[in-house]
């Protein structure tokens, strides 16, 4: 099974994001667990998610990448 690596720093861009109350709150006492703020553990999960997308979805993103 893979596991979850959260970095310590990046640099990116600003953008909004509307989510739902319970994954805020499951990821907000993720990050309160690992001293991390809420930001870096939501782009730890968005990578993790990327680097384990279904074959056929990552050549999709390659296609337009």
């Amino acid at each position: 099974m893979n596991k979850l690596r959260i970095p310590e720093s990046h640099t990116g861009v600003s953008k909004t994001l509307r989510l739902p109350e319970n994954i805020v709150s499951d990821v907000q006492s993720l990050a309160n667990i690992k001293n991390l703020s809420f930001n870096r553990v939501v782009i730890s999960l968005l990578e993790f998610g990327l680097d384990n997308l279904d074959e056929n979805d990552k050549e999709e993103l390659e296609k337009i990448s």
